[in-house]
């Protein structure tokens, strides 16, 4: 008697087993993700806001989320809302300022806004202070570059977004705004500055991090760290079948889900290679990463309160735009001046060598090269950047901040981003400065290609991937009025609507407990024009660096 209990027992514990295993073998969801970043987080928040029953999986290849580019020490930390970022408003021909872009970035930066708002009240973000705290955001120029600000200036007051900044060519006025900039300055050099109070600095690897813990109390959500998807395969019915190693085990087991989503930074486009689809073969990536001096020297923290934003020099492209930057990092207090470019054939920090000639195809290598020889001015910042001396990064923080003194700075290593380079017809390919959301047919699988995670416009963007997945339901009246109770302003232009722009900064300065806005005042502006409506397929704009 008491062999047969053991052999039942026995042979319980292998069906129990057998079956554990298979379950985990075979797991099912409706949406996975992949990637643990800062898009990843912000669309798997929406999704759970729309439609709460489905199951999400979230898989991420290092230890834990936001590692990468995410992390605060990765990125520039800055709420990229055009007000002191110059490639936003370049000059036209006859010498006018356009600022179509700047009102686009804006407006999505303030449909972020309204997401973290929303995510604090509901308690979903908490201490909005750990990830967001007010800067005066600054832009900052000499010599010939004074002219283009003043003209700058002037355009940016025609609109409602830019009200509330202030230029000066006043040395003392600027140095009441920034001190560690104007000190030990030429007093006979001709500089110029803007400056606005609504300017943030924002730890997005703190946003990543509470949003993901967040989704992580609901049942139908669950996250994978170490976690490395190495294959996919579609099913008969679209849905897709992804193996996923374990990278500390080796060991794999496979999801089938209906919809994926492929947020994976510099990854992302290997990942997407690997899903087959011929929307796939339209790009190609080049590797750029950033490095930062930094320094911690209360003496530098405590005076330099503001981000300042230069012009790039002559032929750089607008990643090089220098920039010294107060911020606030896990509760530390920085200063960072940069970046400078390096250059390494990794797509990741945490990535491969072998991910540049991994990633290059036949069917994407003759556009890698019409855009390295139609971009030789990118080539040669880039080479010119990876020679800078000790000496020469020094020299050119100097040109910022005068007095600095080399022991307070070290050079740390910033995040990779990979830009990104699409097939044309004509030029037969170009290189993509923003973000690509990328759909396959049957709108399944979705991947995010970009120099960045699109950090400052991860709400929005998570948006265009959700109605690019799912128009029908997008547009339906359950989705918008869902969609409306997290970001108000949805649907409409703040350009142009002094109230709802208003009442957008006021409400959302509230919640995030960011310094209140400055009343707008269109007296003395003309009729401001409202943003034209974004093409459909045009790509999301965001600096990372």
């Amino acid at each position: 008697m008491k062999k047969t209990i053991i052999a039942f027992s026995a042979v319980a514990m292998l069906v129990s087993s057998a079956t554990s295993a298979w379950a985990e073998e075979n797991q099912k969801t409706d949406f996975l993700l992949i990637g643990g970043g800062i898009m990843s987080a912000s669309l798997g928040t929406w999704l759970q806001t729309l439609q709460p029953e489905w199951k999400q999986v979230m898989v991420e290849k290092l230890d834990g989320v936001a590692l990468e580019s995410s992390n605060g020490w990765n990125n520039a930390g800055t709420g990229h809302s055009a007000n002191m970022e110059l490639n936003y408003t370049p000059q036209r021909e006859d010498g006018s300022i356009d600022v179509t872009k700047a009102l686009e970035i804006n407006e999505q930066f303030m449909i972020s806004r309204q997401f973290w708002s929303t995510q604090v009240k509901r308690g979903i973000l908490t201490n909005p202070h750990s990830f967001i705290n007010s800067t005066p955001h600054m832009s900052f120029v000499w010599g010939d570059n004074v002219d283009y600000l003043a003209k700058r200036y002037a355009a940016l007051q025609q609109t409602t977004l830019f009200q509330g900044m202030k230029f000066s060519t006043d040395h003392q006025q600027i140095k009441q705004w920034a001190p560690l900039v104007m000190e030990g300055r030429d007093p006979q050099q001709k500089v110029a500055a803007t400056w606005t109070p609504v300017g943030t600095d924002v730890n997005y690897g703190e946003i990543t991090r509470q949003l993901i813990g967040s989704l992580k109390k609901s049942k139908n959500f669950s996250l994978q760290t170490s976690s490395e998807v190495t294959d996919f395969k579609r099913n008969a019915d679209n849905s897709w079948h992804v193996t996923i190693k374990d990278v500390k085990s080796g060991d794999e087991h496979t999801i089938d889900a209906k919809y994926v989503f492929i947020g994976a930074g510099g990854g992302a486009l290997k990942l997407l290679q690997k899903t087959g689809i011929p929307e796939a073969d339209n790009y190609a990536g080049f590797p750029v990463g950033g490095s930062f001096l930094m320094t911690e020297n209360p003496a530098v923290t405590n005076i330099h309160r503001q981000k300042v934003y230069g012009q790039a020099s002559v032929g750089a492209p607008p990643m090089s735009v220098p920039h010294i930057d107060a911020r606030v990092i896990d509760g530390k207090r920085v200063v960072l001046f940069g970046p400078f470019a390096t250059f390494s054939t990794k797509f990741l920090k945490n990535g491969s060598f072998f991910d540049l000639l991994s990633t290059t195809t036949t069917s994407n290598f003759m556009p890698m090269t019409h855009v390295g020889l139609d971009n030789f001015d990118l080539v040669k910042y880039l080479m010119g950047q990876v020679m800078l001396s000790d000496d020469d990064r020094f020299e050119a923080l100097k040109e910022y901040y005068p007095q600095a003194r080399k022991e307070d700075w070290k050079l740390i290593q910033a995040g990779q981003r990979v830009q990104i380079i699409k097939k044309d017809e004509d030029k037969g390919g170009v290189l993509k400065l923003g973000t690509e959301v990328v759909v396959d047919q049957p709108k399944t699988l979705s991947a995010l290609l970009g120099a960045s995670p699109g950090a400052s416009t991860a709400a929005p963007i998570a948006l265009n991937v959700i109605k690019k997945m799912f128009p029908e339901q997008f547009n339906s009246p359950e989705w918008q009025s869902k969609i409306k109770e997290v970001v108000p302003s949805f649907g409409q232009h703040l350009n142009g609507n002094v109230a709802l722009t208003q009442q957008v900064w006021d409400d959302t300065a509230a919640a995030l407990e960011l310094t209140k806005p400055p009343v707008i005042d269109m007296k003395d502006a003309q009729a401001a024009t409202p943003a034209a409506p974004k093409s459909e397929n045009a790509p999301q704009h965001d600096m990372a660096l």
